[in-house]
């Protein structure tokens, strides 16, 4: 890696630190906000779909990686990454325009166990994907690969488990 790249990395940190205090606490705030209006379309199927996506979207990129076809992994990491923004808008409008439905299933501690644990992954996942994706851009391909082997679990385990936190309470939608 040249020392060039290695400065373009230390840039993009300072970044990722930003972005990666900065996404959260704006979500968390505009979680406060309430909006009257009403959306033209129920949003939490529609993101639950994103999820979906992004999971098989994750799981594709990994085996063109290892089938060597670096092209198409770049193209669909950039597809997850779009994805994951695009989800959260709209997570963020909904409960903007919606209230809160509670769950009142059979299986509430399992149900706040992977609603927890996939929010505290969600936004500690931030930084990894940030981090995995300047290493890559930066063309430091051997730091990348290590902390993509930590970024793709976390990340799956939320997509997944976003789709599984939604048919879960989607019973319980007003």
């Amino acid at each position: 890696m040249s020392e060039a790249d290695l400065n373009k990395e230390k840039q993009y940190n300072k970044w990722i630190v930003v972005l990666s205090i900065a996404i959260p606490l704006v979500v968390a705030l505009l979680f406060n906000v309430k909006i009257n209006a009403e959306l033209p379309i129920f949003l939490p199927p529609v993101y639950a779909v994103i999820n979906a996506i992004t999971a098989v979207v994750l799981v594709i990129a990994v085996v063109m990686i290892k089938r060597g076809n670096r092209q198409m992994h770049e193209r669909l990491m950039k597809v997850a990454i779009a994805l994951s923004v695009l989800f959260l808008v709209m997570y963020v409008a909904y409960h903007m325009t919606s209230d809160s439905t509670k769950y009142e299933g059979s299986y509430k501690t399992i149900y706040f166990f992977i609603l927890v644990s996939h929010i505290a992954l969600s936004i500690a996942v931030i930084p990894f994907v940030l981090i995995t994706y300047v290493r890559a851009i930066t063309n430091n391909i051997e730091r990348h690969k290590k902390i993509a082997k930590i970024t793709f679990p976390l990340w799956l385990y939320v997509a997944v488990t976003g789709v599984i936190v939604y048919l879960m309470i989607s019973p319980f939608y007003a």
